[in-house]
């Protein structure tokens, strides 16, 4: 017998962008075309694609305006001034509209055909959020994984979570997740805070591995002193706000 899923009404992918030039149009391309084909197998009825400009200093928020201005789904979202990864991603998903909503970044660190896998794993096993990791971290550098290593093992001690490459940016979140968390970080804490919230409200996250492609072009800024000590502080701020969480019960799915 073949189970009939209802398709999402809308996938919102969204992409925070500092000084992303040379990276924009083709982010906006391949989700562009991983979207049009979502909507033409049935998994979704429609989409949109957020560029959230976090007050960059190259052609990025311009480019971006080019992009909307010729396709309805493109919308873009300015920041006045500069607020960080954490600022990004609560603008990102305060913008989204769809009732899944997709956060990744304008580097493509994944292939966009795995927003597809993940659609699927998140209506068939009921999931609320899909978070992905790296299957080989070896690209980014011995320096990267290191820090990566460490952070990632440090979350799972103060928090208690299981997921491997917590800082990945690839998280699908239901719409039910974000009417109920609440982020404050503006570093790049937040995708662990994303997680760590989801998880003590009660909603079930589920894992995929996905190839991973680095960075060849513009600059990370993830391994800066000053984003590690933002990332650190917050960390254990999360921990005091944690105590006032109480889980919700997540509503049913199609």
């Amino acid at each position: 017998m073949t189970v009939h899923h209802e398709p999402f009404k809308r996938l919102s992918i969204f992409f925070p962008m500092w000084n992303e030039e040379l990276y924009i149009r083709r982010a906006i391309d391949a989700a562009r075309l991983e979207c049009e084909e979502l909507v033409a197998s049935g998994q979704v009825l429609d989409y949109e694609l957020v560029v959230v400009d976090d007050a960059s200093t190259d052609r990025t928020g311009a480019i971006a305006d080019e992009l909307a201005a010729e396709d309805r789904h493109v919308v873009v979202v300015h920041h006045e001034r500069n607020r960080k990864l954490g600022g990004s991603i609560k603008s990102g998903f305060a913008t989204a509209s769809g009732d899944v909503v997709l956060y990744t970044d304008a580097d493509l660190p994944f292939e966009m055909t795995e927003v597809s896998r993940a659609l699927r794993v998140l209506r068939t096993y009921e999931a609320d959020m899909i978070s992905a990791y790296r299957l080989d971290r070896t690209g980014e550098g011995p320096r990267r994984a290191v820090y990566s290593f460490l952070y990632n093992g440090l979350v799972r001690l103060l928090f208690g979570t299981r997921l491997r490459d917590i800082n990945f940016a690839f998280k699908l979140c239901r719409r039910e997740v974000l009417d109920h968390v609440s982020l404050v970080s503006e570093s790049s804490f937040i995708d662990a805070e994303l997680v760590v919230r989801t998880q003590k409200a009660g909603f079930q996250i589920l894992q995929i591995g996905v190839d991973y492609f680095p960075r060849t072009r513009g600059v990370s800024t993830l391994s800066s002193v000053a984003v590690i000590r933002a990332m650190v502080r917050e960390m254990f701020q999360l921990r005091r706000d944690l105590r006032g969480i109480s889980p919700v019960v997540a509503r049913g799915h199609s």
